[in-house]
């Protein structure tokens, strides 16, 4: 049953570039309010064409954005597709080589890629599913599983409406397991299923000493500086060992199994080159762990910004009022980011003297998600995406956060699978964005393979 439809979507390609071509047209631009009638266009144009194809589909408005659920197929086996049909504003303009929203294929040395706004996020990404359902059903009728598809407006601008609606849609969306298409390759030849995403724990920390800034001279010595007293807390948020000190902050934090070792190890990834790409020579995390692991499988705790004082040109001598920090934490495992957040506060608090005050900002906490490989599905989704490209498939983890899958596991009960097609230079995000034309073929047909060995 595969082959005529590996065939029928190699021979389609040419039209369904130009399906992409045509959603990528329309700006989308989730962030700004003026762009809002052009995501309502995008959503009717994915209404319209999910419904072209036999889909039972639906726009549902939100406070924001609306959102695109379509059903079809019938079977035992329920598989819920994400995607996203938002995108992020184009600024600068005046670095795109040519209009974000006037999309076309151009050639490079690489291979011929799709160029515009959205292509590799995540409109490209989103259409190698559709297409892959549009080739099953053209060549037999009917889906080989029950499928329903869930486009949202929202991604790029925070998703606000996004756990309400799941919330008040559970048995609308609820499926025996979500598909996830906003990841990359591991490589340009190696596929991967994403099944490790860190979380994410934000906390803005300020102290507060004298009401003014004071003269260094008159009262340099005497009076407490809040820039030394920061200084010192993040200073100890590390030991020699780079581990993080924050009373209770490894629990939930587990070795991995050997068997996903071994497949990390197997993947050949070049540590140094890693490094080097951004200036760097030597690995700065926990000793003992290799950079793979460092940045998919273990917790961090990171500075992302430091103020106070005087900080422009020349030279001024004040001892500041309040000086503050912005940290993050990525978090692994079952880690809990509210108990966390409390053991971070109570250790800044222990360490601020007399005279001064601490104030916190929260930043938003997300727990980890970690998907349960042990399930069939997972390795018939593996063996899949072995078929279609040069090198087997892998198992990896995510340094980033995809808030996403954790909502689906948490609200909908159900595992997701992260499988994306996208490379690490498609300047997602920046000017110039582009989705490799083999990215989007061989995605179809991956999809394509992983309905076939889900079903």
């Amino acid at each position: 049953m595969l082959d005529p439809v590996l065939a029928r979507i190699d021979a389609d390609l040419p039209q369904a570039t130009n399906r992409l071509l045509a959603l990528l047209r329309i700006p989308s631009i989730s962030t700004d309010r003026a762009y809002a009638p052009d995501c309502e266009a995008a959503a009717d144009w994915l209404v319209q064409d999910l419904a072209d194809m036999g889909f039972r589909a639906a726009k549902h408005p939100t406070p924001g954005r609306p959102m695109v659920v379509g059903s079809g197929g019938e079977g035992d086996r329920h598989l819920l597709f994400y995607g996203h049909y938002d995108v992020q504003p184009v600024d600068p303009l005046n670095l795109w080589r040519s209009p974000p929203f006037e999309p076309a294929v151009e050639e490079t040395p690489a291979g011929p890629v799709i160029r515009g706004r959205g292509a590799a996020d995540d409109k490209g990404q989103l259409m190698t599913f559709v297409e892959a359902c549009r080739a099953w059903i053209a060549v037999h009728g009917k889906l080989p599983a029950r499928v329903t598809m869930f486009f949202e407006g929202e991604e790029e601008s925070g998703s606000p409406s996004l756990i309400p609606f799941m919330e008040s849609n559970r048995d609308l969306l609820r499926a025996d397991v979500a598909l996830i298409c906003d990841t990359g390759l591991f490589d340009r030849d190696t596929p991967a299923i994403t099944t490790m995403l860190r979380g994410l724990l934000g906390e803005e920390v300020t102290i507060t000493g004298p009401r003014m800034d004071l003269h260094s001279g008159m009262y340099g010595g005497a009076a407490i500086n809040p820039i030394r007293v920061l200084s010192r807390i993040i200073a100890g948020l590390h030991d020699e060992a780079g581990r993080v000190t924050v009373p209770g902050f490894y629990e939930g934090v587990e070795e991995l199994p050997p068997d996903l070792r071994a497949q990390w190890e197997s993947l050949g990834f070049d540590a140094e080159a890693f490094l080097g790409d951004v200036g760097l020579s030597v690995p700065a995390g926990e000793q003992g762990r290799s950079v793979l692991e460092s940045i998919w499988a273990r917790p961090t705790a990171e500075v992302n910004g430091i103020s106070g004082g005087y900080a422009g040109d020349g030279f001024k001598t004040v001892l500041p009022s309040r000086a503050t920090a912005k940290i993050s934490f990525r978090l692994v495992g079952r880690q809990d980011p509210l108990k966390i957040r409390e053991s971070f506060r109570a250790m800044v608090r222990a360490q601020v003297p007399a005279d001064c005050t601490v104030e916190f900002h929260d930043h938003g906490a997300s727990p980890a998600s970690v998907m349960d490989t042990s399930s069939p599905a997972f390795e018939a989704a593996r063996a899949a995406l072995t078929d279609e490209w040069p090198r087997p498939a892998a198992f990896t983890g995510s340094g980033g956060s995809i808030p996403v899958a954790g909502y689906f596991k948490a609200i909908l009960g159900m595992d997701s699978m992260l499988i994306g097609f996208g490379n690490d230079d498609d300047l997602i995000h920046s000017p110039n964005e582009k989705y490799d034309v083999r990215s989007f073929h061989k995605g179809i047909r991956s999809w394509a393979r992983i309905l076939a060995a889900l079903s």
